[in-house]
């Protein structure tokens, strides 16, 4: 069996993305999951009815025609999970920079002992690889730091 070429597998994942586009759409708009699945199967069907084609110009011209329907019929306010962009809690979780565990008290750092002697391990081998990679800073360049 020959391996499939560009062409294939573009089609493929193009008729799957658009596959999945209309599931969540589905999902958008049915929010009871008999529903839903009830929907979801007549879907599987059309996309099914079509699997075989081997006319390239009408199968181009199915998903065209699919996106465009996909494009008419979008939900005007899609389902978003939490943490996805345009999600409900989408940035919420503030990381705190590296540099905050400095200025951690020593009580503080005392109960994680390996964690805070493997990070000043780390820490300097950073500086070693700092100053191999770009030298090392000047006199004036030390007392601006924060």
């Amino acid at each position: 069996m020959s391996a499939p070429t560009a062409a294939a597998l573009a089609h493929t994942r193009r008729v799957c993305s658009l596959y999945k586009k209309s599931l969540r759409n589905l999902e958008s708009w049915y929010d009871r999951r008999h529903i839903f699945r009830y929907q979801a199967t007549l879907m599987r069907a059309r996309f099914d009815q079509h699997r075989n084609e081997k006319d390239p110009a009408k199968v181009a011209q199915l998903v065209a025609d699919g996106e465009r329907e996909l494009f008419e019929k979008q939900h005007y306010q899609p389902r978003k999970f939490p943490m996805s962009p345009g999600g409900v809690a989408f940035e919420r979780e503030v990381i705190p920079p590296d540099w905050v565990l400095d200025y951690w008290h020593p009580l503080e750092k005392a109960q994680f002992p390996d964690y805070f002697a493997r990070r000043e391990k780390r820490k300097e081998e950073y500086i070693v690889w700092w100053e191999k990679q770009y030298g090392k800073s000047s006199a004036n360049d030390s007392s601006s730091h924060h």
